[in-house]
């Protein structure tokens, strides 16, 4: 498996199929993932929506969490097969049960938006929690809208920013747009107009459309000198961006 992984980073994936095959063949879960994933993707196969279904059906069945949320996801999405939202919910939530961050962070959404499946916005909550413990910054980003919009949990603005800080310093660029649109506005977070910029070009720079609202007023406020020093922020490596906010749980302790 290991050299089939390596196989298939660098982008060789007739050798990896050629190790996948007869240990997905023999039963080995994840093989069989890999397999399905590739026709579903076309890596080194043609696309083939009923063979991606056969072999991501049998590593879901098996208990691979990789194989239950990626069956989720061709079953979400229906391309070359019919959708089916509920068994899609089904097989993320089993994927989230054993930790699998991508699921959790796509059971959240699914609950929260409420369209496809019942909506449960104190679960929406949970595997948010869980996906963010997990590193993802999507979820992130989602925490800080429930407690900016009171949903399953009281509004809290500092708490709002805490989560957009996080989201944004992992990459999401709608949690960078939402911490930009926090310093411009002074919620939950001292005003800095240049911060505000400065986060407001990553958002724009990673497509969130959620920037729009906020960046010309926010750039029309500012001087040549300012501008110049909002760009040099903005080009800064994420992992050396201050973070001036705190949870809950270290804000209680003080």
């Amino acid at each position: 498996m290991p050299k089939a992984l390596a196989a298939a980073r660098n982008g060789d994936f007739e050798t990896a199929l050629a190790i996948w095959e007869p240990l997905a063949r023999a039963g080995d879960a994840r093989a069989q993932n890999n397999i399905g994933a590739c026709f579903a993707g076309g890596l080194g196969v043609p696309r083939d929506a009923d063979l991606a279904y056969r072999w991501l059906s049998l590593s879901a069945e098996a208990g691979d969490p990789v194989g239950q949320r990626n069956f989720a996801s061709l079953l979400f999405k229906g391309e070359g097969i019919t959708p089916d939202y509920q068994r899609a919910a089904a097989l993320y939530r089993k994927a989230a049960e054993q930790n699998d961050a991508e699921a959790q962070d796509m059971l959240s959404w699914m609950l929260l938006e409420g369209d496809l499946i019942e909506p449960d916005f104190v679960e929406a909550h949970r595997w948010a929690l869980a996906a963010s413990e997990n590193g993802s910054a999507a979820s992130m980003t989602r925490l800080g809208m429930l407690y900016h919009n009171a949903i399953a949990v009281a509004r809290d603005p500092i708490e709002a920013v805490y989560w957009w800080g996080r989201g944004a310093r992992a990459g999401d660029a709608d949690g960078q747009a939402m911490l930009g649109a926090a310093y411009h506005l002074g919620s939950g977070i001292a005003r800095d107009p240049i911060e505000a910029f400065a986060w407001l070009l990553r958002a724009r720079g990673g497509g969130s459309a959620l920037a729009a609202p906020f960046f010309d007023v926010v750039r029309a406020a500012l001087d040549a000198e300012e501008l110049a020093e909002a760009e040099r922020r903005a080009a800064m490596p994420l992992s050396e961006t201050a973070d001036p906010s705190q949870p809950a749980s270290e804000r209680n302790e003080q």
